[in-house]
């Protein structure tokens, strides 16, 4: 089941990924929902989204520890 919300979590923010703020509020609710190790992965998601979308690197701060 955890697995399942990685994978909606990725489609979300791959959705979202249009406006920086909506993203960013969205990352805010992923990093409350999903486990430490699903984060890891998720941080490494999001850098490959920024590589396509640079206006989201504002985002970043909140994967700081």
């Amino acid at each position: 089941m955890a697995r399942a919300m990685f994978e909606y979590t990725k489609t979300v923010l791959s959705k979202v990924s249009f406006d920086s703020t909506l993203f960013c509020k969205e990352l805010q609710k992923a990093l409350q929902r999903l486990l430490p190790y699903e984060i890891e992965e998720l941080k490494i998601y999001i850098k490959s989204l920024i590589l396509q979308n640079p206006e989201l690197d504002q985002c970043l701060i909140l994967l700081k520890p």
